[in-house]
């Protein structure tokens, strides 16, 4: 198996390894640990965020890729699957907040990316993983806390991914436009 559908599947791949990730990050690596809560990082000068967002931030972008290498309904699977993934591997704490806010900000994803995709695929990335991160943020910190303090560096950190995999999306329309395909 090779081209689009390949790439499909790595991406459906990596999107599943992402939710492992991100719960691994948040309690084991940062440059601060605090004691019985989460590892964090520096996502901008002053602004720290666990280090899981990162991953969920990867998430985001994944998925607008297993959608356009598999189809939408592979994508909406992917959600469903990785919802799933959340709730169980979450900590007990964060279960209803984990699942939650991915289920919403991946469907919110989806909902922007869906009508972009086809003319526009790198906006339609960046758009709807800027929706999906403002959602995921929100979603999470107000369920898990009931508080949005954290709001900023959550949101920088799922950025900072999301800006860094607007290349791979360049690379994959520039391949589609080589092989002569359409955006599923």
């Amino acid at each position: 198996m090779t081209g689009p559908r390949l790439e499909g599947l790595l991406a459906l791949v990596a999107f599943g390894l992402t939710i492992p990730a991100a719960n691994w990050l948040i309690g084991h690596a940062g440059t601060v640990c605090v004691p019985q809560g989460p590892c964090l990082i520096p996502v901008a000068p002053g602004v720290m965020a666990p280090s899981g967002v990162l991953m969920i931030g990867l998430a985001l972008v994944l998925r607008d890729v297993v959608q356009r290498r598999l189809g939408l309904g592979f994508a909406w699977m992917a959600i469903l699957a990785g919802t799933a993934l959340s709730a169980l591997l979450a900590p007990p704490a964060l279960v209803m907040a984990s699942a939650v806010a991915f289920l919403v900000s991946e469907t919110a994803d989806l909902a922007v990316y869906t009508p972009l995709q086809r003319r526009r695929f790198v906006l339609a990335v960046l758009a709807s993983g800027l929706v999906g991160l403002v959602v995921d943020s929100v979603f999470f910190l107000w369920i898990a806390f009931g508080d949005l303090g954290f709001l900023p560096g959550q949101m920088l950190g799922k950025l900072w991914m999301v800006l860094l995999a607007l290349p791979l999306a360049a690379w994959l329309r520039q391949a589609d436009a080589r092989r002569g395909i359409l955006p599923a």
